[in-house]
């Protein structure tokens, strides 16, 4: 399923990789030669790699610390125990949501966090491919040190590990970042040529609080202060008003669609159809373990679909090619890499999964795209492959030790909690 063209299957296909490169797609042609290694998928589907459009890795360490709690109530528990992170924990609860994501097909996320050289570390360490940016609050105590920190970062780490590695500058939302410190990271994105990740118009409170002191909505202020003219990832976007479905079908990157977040926070539902009707790029994120509960791909596809669904009253709205486009290039496209990844193209890097599809959970495959973005789940992802290496097979990480991820996670959530 090479996502390029959109919905087309090849039935007993192949794909070849030299160099980390793609080379070859497409029904089953020359047999290997000497010297080859060869995966057997008989069985299975082939396809690229998710995209994780918008996360925080590390906070991992905080599943299921605020339940059932609104946006800026759950902000505030978030942000004392964020107060007490190392670059230590940073890691380990990176390299955790590391073994969840490639458990569930995810090769790229995009991260927006703080100790960004440890999240860097964690992707290196993993084998996977991120773009990270370091989370910049205008409302801080010192704002200014916060911009240096991630500047630097991306002079250090941009295109680092063979490329896996790019970065981004990340205003946090409106809300955290005034208007002159938004004007202090477009400038600095300028310089250092940079894209920019940002929350965007996540709940109706925040687009009322904008309309209310600067007469505009988030999207038509961050216009208006010159964050779109620089590339923009924008998680969210759930609430549109005015002319902001004009402004974003404007926007070079694209919306990270985050369904599984927004209903457990009752957020709202993001107007997905609409975006894409308007030719907005639109890729899939989890958003982070705390606000969603894991770092689910499958359950972010089955989510998107059925809430544009229900959202629209049409069965057909948001069929499963075009899901199944939002998990893998609309999210490459709006991080920037949609030359690179995102779809089993010649010339593009091999980011590609194999999953089975012999489940009692996924069986007869009448439909096999219906069966992946449906059915389909993290227990089904066999092998994954990031730049032509495999980094994930039997239920394994190839590169870590996922018991060792997971007991340092634990061990550094309970001092957080604890306050140490």
């Amino acid at each position: 399923m090479p996502v390029e063209p959109n919905g087309v299957v090849w039935p007993g296909g192949q794909v070849i990789i030299d160099g980390g490169r793609i080379v070859a797609v497409g029904p089953a042609g020359a047999p290997p030669l000497p010297g080859d290694v060869v995966i057997d998928a008989t069985g299975m589907v082939v396809l690229p790699g998710f995209v994780n459009a918008h996360t925080h890795a590390a906070m991992t360490l905080m599943r299921g610390l605020a339940e059932d709690m609104t946006l800026m109530p759950w902000l505030e528990k978030i942000w004392q125990v964020e107060a007490r992170l190392t670059g230590d924990d940073v890691y380990w609860g990176t390299l955790l949501a590391g073994v969840e994501m490639l458990a569930s097909g995810i090769t790229t996320f995009a991260d927006q966090y703080f100790f960004c050289d440890d999240v860097a570390r964690a992707v290196r360490d993993l084998g996977m491919r991120a773009s990270i940016s370091r989370g910049l609050i205008g409302t801080g105590p010192d704002p200014a040190a916060s911009l240096r920190e991630g500047a630097a970062f991306f002079e250090r780490w941009h295109k680092a590990a063979g490329g896996r590695i790019t970065a981004m500058l990340g205003p946090h939302a409106p809300y955290t970042c005034p208007p002159d410190f938004i004007a202090q990271v477009v400038a600095a994105a300028k310089v250092l040529n940079a894209p920019l990740h940002i929350h965007l118009s996540e709940t109706r409170e925040e687009v009322d609080e904008s309309l209310r002191v600067y007469g505009v909505s988030p999207i038509e202020r961050m216009a208006n202060e010159g964050l779109f003219e620089q590339p923009v990832l924008a998680a969210h976007c759930v609430h549109l008003v005015g002319h902001d479905l004009d402004i974003l079908a404007q926007v070079r990157g694209g919306v990270a669609h985050n369904p599984v977040s927004n209903l457990k926070l009752a957020c709202g539902v993001a107007p997905v159809t609409d975006m894409l009707a308007r030719k907005v790029n639109v890729g899939l994120g989890t958003d982070g373990a705390a606000s969603a509960g894991t770092l689910d791909m499958f359950a972010a596809m089955r989510q998107a679909a059925f809430l544009a669904k229900n959202r629209n009253g049409d069965p057909t709205a948001l069929p499963v090619a075009t899901v199944l486009e939002m998990a893998t290039l609309g999210g490459a496209r709006a991080a920037g890499l949609g030359d690179e990844i995102g779809s089993l193209v010649p010339g593009k890097r091999a980011d590609v999964i194999i999953v089975d599809l012999h489940r009692p959970h996924t069986m007869p495959l009448h439909d096999v795209l219906a069966a992946v973005v449906y059915s389909a789940r993290p227990g089904d992802v066999k092998t994954v492959i990031v730049d032509g290496e495999v980094v994930y097979a039997g239920g394994r990480p190839v590169r870590v030790d996922p018991q060792m991820a997971a007991e340092q996670a634990e061990f550094r959530a309970r001092r957080l909690v604890a306050g140490q």
